[in-house]
């Protein structure tokens, strides 16, 4: 789909879309009804990372209504229909219609002009059983269970508390948003310690594999260090880190970005061990000083690089940072726990993290 028309940021688009055409609709129609409008959820957008090359599918005049439940099994249906006849064709532009590819394995929509009903991308939903499907919630109106917490991706996290609520007249979507804009302190602890043991089980294998003349495995180990580091730095900044796609973007808005880019980039291309290593260790330095100001720990853990133990491999000995962590914690269901973390800490298939009563599962089953 080509649209000859600049490129407006997709939180704004949807803005504009709904003051200029949603609402007006709404208003006249249901001058009574109290609901939500967002952009939350999927699309690069809500996250601000979406350019003009996000317009090939699923990008483009897009919102989230909230209705009341009684306004949901009364009148869904029937705005769903009043929107498709009266939206206009275009905002800014920009179709308001979707096609549907028509691909079981891409089920994506994509703009196209029409000269009929509007098949909009403005999903109708109550904010309870939206919660539920995305993250897993069984009761909104209150604190999330450990559980809970472990079984939400920071993904789909982001994603809830990211992006843009227009209007919001029910005040459970604002609710909720303020509720898991981040970790309780225990759970924060938790989730470090586990970051943190996750370094400890790989850290020496740099050096390792390139000792066996597995060179390549030396470099996929630093990559997977590398990876390891950057998410710890987003828990020790608070942001939620979003996946793959995103990590990097998302990476270069921290604090700690300026710094530390260059030191972990040089890790990643360094051509021998050696170097990998040295980087490496000067990016775990920098983040366990940092580790050590955030005062979650009474007494600092030396934040200097150290042998692993006799073998001739140099590393900041993460375990440490993740014993001192794990005995702040007071929780008893969470000190109980192994250190594997969120469900995200130990699984990083897409596909999985998107299903909501699996994770559940899993993490039960810790």
């Amino acid at each position: 789909m080509t649209v000859d028309v600049s490129f407006i940021p997709g939180l704004e688009l949807s803005r504009i879309y709904f003051t200029e055409a949603v609402q007006p609709i709404l208003d006249q129609a249901y001058p009574d009804m109290r609901y939500a409008a967002a952009r939350v959820g999927a699309g690069s957008e809500v996250l601000g990372f979406d350019t003009a090359r996000s317009a090939d599918h699923e990008w483009g005049p897009r919102l989230e209504l909230f209705l009341a439940a009684d306004d949901i099994t009364n009148h869904a249906t029937e705005i769903n229909a009043l929107l498709a006849e009266r939206l206009p064709k275009t905002i800014r532009g920009w179709p308001t219609h979707f096609d549907e590819s028509g691909d079981p394995f891409d089920p994506s929509g994509i703009m196209r002009r029409t000269d009929g009903p509007v098949n909009h991308r403005i999903g109708i939903r109550a904010v309870d059983s939206w919660l539920e499907a995305e993250l897993g919630l069984q009761d909104t109106s209150g604190e999330p269970t450990v559980r809970e917490w472990l079984a939400m991706p920071q993904q789909k996290l982001a994603e809830l508390t990211g992006g843009v609520v227009f209007r919001d007249d029910l005040g459970a979507l604002s609710h909720a948003r303020r509720v898991l804009a981040w970790y309780p302190d225990q759970i924060w602890r938790y989730l470090l310690a586990c970051q943190w043991q996750r370094i400890s089980q790989e850290e020496a294998f740099v050096g390792r594999c390139a000792e066996v003349g597995d060179d390549l495995g030396s470099v996929i180990i630093t990559a997977r260090l590398v990876r390891d580091v950057m998410r710890l730095c987003f828990l020790l900044e608070r942001q939620y880190a979003p996946y793959s796609k995103w990590l990097g973007s998302a990476f270069g808005r921290l604090g700690v970005a300026g710094e530390l880019q260059p030191v972990l980039r040089a890790a990643l291309t360094a051509t021998d061990y050696e170097a990998r290593e040295r980087h490496l260790c000067t990016a775990y330095e920098t983040v366990a000083t940092r580790q050590n100001a955030t005062g979650l720990v009474a007494r600092s853990v030396d934040p200097a690089p150290r042998q692993f133990h006799s073998r001739p491999f140099f590393v900041i000995g993460a375990d440490r940072f993740a014993r001192a962590l794990a005995g702040t914690i007071t929780d008893p269901e969470l000190s109980a726990l192994p250190l594997t973390g969120g469900v995200d800490q130990w699984a990083d298939n897409t596909e999985f993290l998107g299903l909501g009563r699996p994770r559940r599962s899993a993490v039960d089953a810790f």
